[in-house]
């Protein structure tokens, strides 16, 4: 089930490493790591628990091995932050060329609903960006990061785009566009009721 809804999405960008502004630590012990061997069924499972609740829907329909492809990419870095050994969330860094460096997207970051509200959020994401001005360090073959970059939609958490300027992004642009808006996933191939 879908209806029309007027979406505004907002680009945000950081140019140096200077500009990040970490958060505080959470009340509660948060262990972040980076999946090295990322699956399919992990990636759609993060994908489906963050996003479901926020209508991401783009990748529900994907194979396996179009999940395989996208982790496999050159870049492709997933960190996973885990409460008391289970998942509470996790950014996806995605590379591409850009004008004389590497450009870095936050292509994926959220919560799972159970840990928002707790500063988790925000420590995660500190974590993501420092990540990726860091992703030379990693992936030596790559020109150095000249720009990290994130999307954010009025469908996304309440707290998405104060959390992203809190962090020192800035918006370089906004767009808005009628779609369709599906109901929010709460389990893949349901729909809430």
């Amino acid at each position: 089930f879908t209806w029309p809804m007027l979406v505004t999405t907002t680009y945000l960008e950081q140019t140096d490493l200077q500009e990040l502004k970490f958060s505080k630590a959470p009340g509660k012990p948060v262990r972040i790591e980076r999946v090295l061997e990322m699956t399919p069924a992990y990636g759609r499972y993060l994908y489906s628990a963050v996003g479901g609740p926020r209508r991401w829907t783009g990748r529900l329909s994907w194979t396996e091995q179009q999940w395989r492809d996208c982790y496999e990419l050159p870049g492709s870095e997933t960190w996973v932050a885990y409460v008391e050994g289970g998942p509470a969330g996790y950014v996806e860094l995605a590379t591409s060329p850009g004008d004389g460096g590497t450009f870095v997207e936050i292509a994926f970051f959220g919560l799972t609903p159970a840990f928002t509200g707790q500063g988790i959020g925000g420590h995660l994401l500190s974590v993501g960006i420092h990540k990726a001005w860091s992703l030379r360090r990693r992936w030596p073959e790559f020109p150095p990061v000249k720009k990290i970059w994130v999307q954010t939609s009025s469908l996304d958490g309440p707290t998405a785009l104060q959390n992203y300027q809190a962090r020192g992004f800035r918006i370089y642009q906004t767009a808005q566009a009628e779609q369709e808006a599906p109901a929010a996933i709460v389990w893949p191939g349901t729909l809430e009721s």
